[in-house]
């Protein structure tokens, strides 16, 4: 009997589209609450008159919330389940954004800028663990689509906030709107979250603790490599076109905008791609593409060639990381919950730590070397997908 067939049978199979329905709606409003933050922080520099350095500081402290969340997730979804910790994350992030819409005190904002990102990073994790179980149980890609909608969230977040925000709200008024509608889609979508976090079979109490395999960890780097090519982009496509190529500066966003729009459609086309190639091929060109898209960035002159470049790189990076969650959740070595967060949290520190390091890259050398280090890192993914269990 397959997998798929065994789940079928069990909790997480029954009731099949109202979860689906449910894993798509957490990872659309919490994307949507990051992008609206995201058009928040100008207002919260104004307010609390904050140079960029200690700007940079205060925005460390939702990176910092967010990983530390993380870090423990997997034990506290497998003990109380992806529905509770994920109600208690959105409750959390939900009440921390009128707060960071309004706060002038730095050590205030920091604070509510913590909670506000351990919210975040529990329902990244718990959504995630929730999306491998389904897509186990439905026996067919389905992690690429719920990571599309995460994406289309965000867009929705920051595209509706400026545009309430430029039509004369507040930005307290703008999180309410964001508030009550993320409320809604939750309680709308409470019957289809799963109660437990991890598959009955691989309940391990009373058992000798689980540890990560190779492949596991061959999993966390490559999810790690991935997220660190992203936060490249968004943290350094616009400095490297406006520097290096001479782009005036109110152009400096369309190396991030193409990104995103392709991480978008291949995201929503994933699904189909990865079930008519296979996770292996996509995994493949995901890491080649990628790189190609980072030497384009590097080789090519002018500044329309390197753009399309980082539109390359988002089509490269678009289904790797919904890839990789689905194949540590197969990793019977250790329980879903657990081995989902392993891989999701790490990933998440690349995208912490690696623009930093590309920084520091370029601090002592130029960007160019730090883009094309990522190029390289880019192709241990290609290679490393040889090593996985399919």
């Amino acid at each position: 009997m397959s997998l798929s067939s065994e789940i079928e049978n069990t909790p997480a199979g029954k009731g099949a589209p109202a979860k689906r329905v449910a894993t798509r709606t957490i990872f659309f409003v919490t994307g949507m609450a990051v992008g609206l933050w995201g058009i928040l922080v100008p207002y919260a520099q104004l307010r609390t008159h904050s140079e960029a350095g200690t700007l940079g500081l205060l925005l460390l402290c939702l990176g910092a919330g967010s990983l530390l969340s993380m870090l423990g997730s997997g034990k506290f979804i497998g003990r109380f389940g992806c529905r509770s910790v994920i109600i208690t994350a959105v409750l959390m992030y939900c009440l921390m954004l009128p707060l960071l819409a309004t706060f002038s005190e730095i050590w205030l904002l920091a604070l509510s800028l913590f909670i506000f990102g351990m919210g975040i990073g529990l329902a990244d994790v718990a959504v995630n663990v929730q999306g491998a179980i389904v897509e186990q149980a439905a026996g067919k890609a389905l992690m690429s689509g719920f990571h599309c909608l995460w994406s289309v969230g965000g867009i929705a977040g920051a595209g509706g906030g400026a545009l309430l925000l430029s039509s004369g709200v507040t930005p307290q008024g703008s999180t309410f709107y964001a508030v009550s509608l993320v409320i809604l889609g939750t309680a709308y979508s409470f019957r289809g979250l799963l109660p437990f976090g991890a598959h009955e079979e691989e309940n391990t109490e009373g058992k000798p603790k689980a540890r990560p395999n190779f492949r596991l960890i061959l999993m966390a780097v490559m999810a790690m490599i991935c997220f660190m090519a992203e936060g490249a982009v968004l943290d350094w496509s616009g400095v490297f076109l406006t520097r290096e190529h001479g782009l005036a500066l109110e152009h400096a966003g369309w190396g991030l905008a193409v990104f995103a729009v392709a991480m978008s459609l291949m995201r929503l086309t994933g699904d189909a791609i990865i079930s008519a190639l296979g996770r292996k091929r996509v995994l493949l060109a995901g890491g080649i593409l990628g790189a190609a898209g980072y030497l384009m960035v590097v080789l090519l002159p002018g500044f329309i060639l390197p753009i399309c470049g980082f539109a390359l790189v988002g089509m490269g990076v678009a289904n790797i990381a919904p890839v990789l969650i689905t194949l540590a959740g197969q990793e019977k070595v250790m329980p879903v919950n657990m081995s989902v967060a392993m891989v999701a949290t790490l990933g998440y520190l690349g995208i912490l730590g690696g623009p930093a390091l590309i920084g520091f890259i370029a601090h002592f050398s130029s960007l160019y070397i730090g883009f094309s280090i990522v190029a390289a890192a880019l192709l241990i993914i290609t290679f490393g997908a040889y090593k996985l269990k399919y």
